[in-house]
Order: C-alpha cells, then sequence, then structure tokens
C-alpha cells in the first residue's frame, strides 16, 4: 500500500508509450505541437490519477471485498453468497475504468447506443457470471466443464450478433478485468475456497479452485453485450451501426481539461455512488468494522474517486486523441498506395518523399503495433504480478522472464494481427475461433491450476494502456484506412486478453511434463 511504490509501477506503464509517441512523432507521424502538448498533460494525470485511485482501492475498497468475503461464507448460506455475490459484481463493475472508457469508445463510433444501457449491461453480465463462478467452487465443478459450457453459449449468441456489436462484445471480457474488479472477484473467490477446504481433506483442490473466478466472470459481459447488440438490432436497426467522425478535442487547446472536468465528475459519482451505498450497507448489517477502519474506508474511497477523475480527465483530455491522431497517420500512410512514402514536418509541410515499395507502409504499420503491444505488456505492473505468482506456483520450474517473454511475444502478434485487420479487413472470427479452441482444448491438459491462473490472466495483458491509448490507435487507424472502426478497430483488447490464454497453459503442460519426468 506504497504510495510511492504505486506511482512507480504507474510511470513504469505509462513512461513506455510516451516514449514511442514522442519518437514516432519526431521521425515518421509528425503531430501536431499542441496535440503533443496535450499528450503530454494527458500523460501526468493519468500517471497522477492512475496511482490515486490505486491507491484509494488498496487503503479502502480491497478490505471491503476481503471482508465481505470472510463474512460471507462465515455465514454458510448459499442463497445470500449468491445474491450478495450478484451486486457485488454489478456495482464493481459499474465504478470500474476501464468499462467507462470502453463504453465513451463505443459511443465515439456508435453515437446512437447508451453508454450506460452499455454499461449495465457489461456489469450484469460479470454479476451473473460471479454468482455462477461462486457456484461453482461450493459445489466443487470443474472448472474447464463450466468454461467450455459458458464459451459455447457466448460463440452461439456472438454468431447472431451484429457484426458492430461482436468486437465490442468480446473487448467487454477483457475490460471488465481491471484494478478495481479484479480485487474484489479474487478475493470472494479465495474467500469461498479457503472456507470450503476446511471441510475437504485435502487443501490441494481448494488451492485449484482459488484461481478461475476471474476468468468465468470475464465471460458473462460478452454474452451480455451479445444480447444488447440483438436487441438493438430488432428495436432500432440503425443504433449499432452509425459511424461518427467526432472531431478532435485538441482543437480547443489545454482549456479542454476544463470543459471535460463537470461532464467527468457527474460520470464518477455516478459510477461510484452505488458501491458508496454498497459499503454503508455492508459496514451496517455485514462486515461491521470498528471506527478507525471506517474511517480508513472513507479515505480510500475518497481517494478512489480524485484518482478516477484524474484518469478519467487525462485520458479523455489528451491521451487517448494522441492515440487516435498517431493511428490516422500511420492509416494514411498504409493505405497510400504509393511507390513513395511522404514525410511531413511538425508544421504539417512536405518534408520529404522516399522512394520505397507500396508494401512497406502496411508493414510499418503492423510493425508499430507489434512494437507497442510488446512495450504494453512488459511494462503492465499486473503482468509482473502474475509472473511472480506463476514462478512460484511452479516452484521456480517456470521462470518469469519466460512467461513475460511469451506474453510479450503474444500480446505483439495479436495488435500486429489488429492492425493487419484495419489494413486488409477480415473477420475476427478467424483469429478468436481458433484461439479459444485451442485454449479450452488445452485444459483437457493442462493442470488445473494453471487452467485457472491462464483464464483469471486473460484480462491482466489488458490493462489501462490497451483500453485507452491501445484502443484509441487502432479506432484512428481504422478511421484514416477509410474502413468501419465499429468493425474493424474494436476486438484488440479481446486478442490481448485471449494471449495469456494460452501462453500459461502452454507452460502449464510444460511444468507438468517436467515434474512427471522428475
Amino acid at each position: 500500500m506504497n504510495f510511492f511504490q504505486k506511482f512507480k509501477e504507474t510511470v513504469y506503464s505509462v513512461a513506455p508509450i510516451m516514449a514511442l509517441v514522442l519518437i514516432l512523432s519526431l521521425t515518421i507521424a509528425p503531430l501536431p505541437l499542441n496535440t503533443l502538448l496535450l499528450f503530454l498533460a494527458g500523460s501526468i494525470l493519468v500517471i497522477i490519477g492512475l496511482t490515486v485511485f490505486l491507491f484509494g482501492v488498496d487503503l479502502g475498497i480491497l478490505p471491503i471485498g476481503e471482508r465481505s468475503g470472510a463474512a460471507l461464507t462465515s455465514k454458510r448460506s448459499l442463497p445470500l453468497l449468491l445474491v450478495v455475490s450478484f451486486l457485488i459484481g454489478f456495482m464493481i463493475t459499474i465504478a470500474e475504468p476501464d468499462v467507462q472508457v470502453l463504453a465513451d469508445q463505443v459511443r465515439s463510433v456508435a453515437p446512437n447506443v447508451s453508454k450506460w444501457a452499455l454499461i449495465f449491461m457489461i456489469a450484469a453480465g460479470v454479476a451473473l457470471f460471479v454468482a455462477i463462478g461462486i457456484l461453482r467452487t461450493v459445489l466443487s465443478i470443474p472448472l474447464r466443464l463450466v468454461l467450455i459450457i459458458s464459451y459455447a453459449i457466448v460463440f452461439a449468441l456472438a454468431f447472431l450478433t451484429p457484426p458492430t456489436f461482436q468486437g465490442v462484445a468480446f473487448d467487454s471480457g477483457g475490460a471488465t478485468t481491471g484494478p478495481m474488479t479484479v480485487p474484489f472477484i479474487m478475493a470472494l473467490g479465495v474467500g469461498v475456497a479457503a472456507v470450503r477446504s476446511k471441510a475437504s481433506k485435502s487443501g490441494v483442490e481448494s488451492e485449484d479452485d482459488s484461481f478461475g473466478l476471474t476468468g468465468i466472470a470475464s465471460v458473462g459481459p460478452v454474452a451480455a453485450v451479445c444480447l444488447y447488440g440483438i436487441i438493438l438490432s430488432f428495436s432500432a436497426p440503425d443504433a449499432s451501426g452509425s459511424i461518427s467522425g467526432d472531431e478532435m478535442l485538441d482543437a480547443e487547446g489545454i482549456s479542454v481539461f476544463a470543459r471535460l472536468l463537470p461532464e467527468i465528475l457527474h460520470e464518477v459519482s455516478s459510477a461510484l455512488f452505488p458501491l458508496v451505498m454498497m459499503a454503508v450497507i455492508f459496514q451496517i448489517f455485514l462486515i461491521k468494522m470498528p471506527p478507525f477502519q471506517v474511517i480508513r474506508m472513507v479515505r480510500g474511497l475518497f481517494f478512489s474517486f480524485a484518482g478516477l477523475v484524474l484518469f478519467l480527465l487525462g485520458a479523455k483530455g489528451g491521451f487517448m486523441n494522441a492515440g487516435k491522431a498517431l493511428g490516422e497517420v500511420l492509416g494514411r500512410i498504409a493505405i497510400s498506395g504509393k511507390k513513395s512514402l511522404v514525410l511531413f514536418d511538425a508544421a504539417g509541410e512536405i518534408e520529404k518523399a522516399l522512394n520505397i515499395p507500396s508494401v512497406v507502409p502496411q508493414i510499418l504499420l503492423i510493425a508499430v503495433g507489434c512494437i507497442f503491444g510488446a512495450v504494453v505488456v512488459s511494462a503492465e505492473p499486473a503482468v509482473w504480478v502474475l509472473t511472480d505468482q506463476v514462478e512460484s506456483v511452479s516452484g521456480g520450474a517456470i521462470k518469469r522472464r519466460t512467461l513475460l517473454s511469451a506474453l510479450s511475444i503474444g500480446v505483439a502478434l495479436s495488435i500486429g494481427i489488429s492492425m493487419a485487420r484495419v489494413i486488409f479487413g477480415f473477420s475476427l472470427w478467424y483469429i478468436l475461433i481458433p484461439g479459444y479452441a485451442l485454449s479450452l482444448l488445452m485444459t483437457l491438459f493442462c493442470p488445473k491450476l494453471f487452467t485457472g491462473i491462464a483464464f483469471d490472466s486473460g484480462g491482466v495483458a489488458s490493462g489501462p494502456m490497451t483500453s485507452t491509448f491501445i484502443m484509441s490507435f487502432t479506432l484512428g487507424a481504422s478511421n484514416a484506412s477509410g474502413g468501419n472502426p465499429a468493425v474493424d478497430a474494436f476486438g484488440v483488447i479481446a486478442l490481448v486478453a485471449m494471449t495469456p490464454l494460452i501462453a500459461i497453459q502452454v507452460l502449464g503442460i510444460i511444468f507438468k511434463a517436467k515434474t512427471q519426468r522428475k
């Protein structure tokens, strides 16, 4: 709970993105000076806001989840446990910053879609599958069985969903596993598994069941958004296909932050109010913390509020706009189809033209996407926690460097494939169906513990940087290429979230083989 440690982790996440944007802007993709200044100001606000927010979560919000999980399991009432788990999943998801950002991204290309209706559907999906995951743990249902059935239902719904909602649906699964949602869900899962282990003769089964709840919960929003898309396609056929070319906010200059502040204050208040009410009710009827811990909880909620306001202000005011602008520049280069690559100076004047094969600009966009992917996942603090966890669970047999390398390569390829989709317009299904089929098939051979960790970590790689900058970069590239951003851009978070499912299970199978040889 060290504030400086949180600050350092956040800087490690954002600084590589800042460096890459500055390098690209000074070389092959110059951005207007005003855009760069807003990007730098927005990046500073993102760093400060995310630091304060995470500090507040650790200080006041995470203890609510831990104590609620312990209190609920001690009641030994399954209906109460399931109902309260549903409420916790719903309230926490509404306050998740990544979900707020995703909803705004959807609104940028489909303005007829209601932001809060989308958020409520995502929250309901998470809540329902959190309850299903808790029920699985209590009844000792195999994780692989729940995952296979759940994804079979999801893909059936996805095929009935309009194409403009398919990518959004799978992106929502990765966006929900953020810094607000995961601590609560993990606390509930570990608490229920620990209580059940006291009644069992062996703690091994309980250890296996300690993981997997987050993975199950991330399936819910995919199904819920698919249903939302199906409903919209019948009630308002044009609602999911309206594409908006919203203008860049950087044209307003630094005053954009002041203009956005009232709107963001209202959004954050609306998002956190249900969580505050839930905390009050839990304090009165369930957890009953002493006064000094209540004061600590209130401080944590205050820090979370202030941090979320600063984070969204920086993200919307300059951080995401620079990502979109950079994507548009590289997207225009990629589809130019000319034999020369035109470079511009900072003032927008033609500086020089390079005679190169026409395929090189397309490769350039894909390569930049791969670099962003490798850098983002390597700098994500949650990924470092995950690699430590796997190294500990495997007894040192799987080194964190090996896992980090596997995740970096996987995420780099996933974002590179997303850039290829922007250029060539091939279907998201060509990647998702083989990827998830392989992931679910591997559950039959992978140790249960590693399967749980793999599906829990599906959203770890798709952290705040992916939901903000990478998503905006992909939207900008798609918009510049003349495609349909609602179809071609959305899906990038889903591909990033799919990578750990394969990488960690591969390492789990290797660990199993090494153990058997010993």
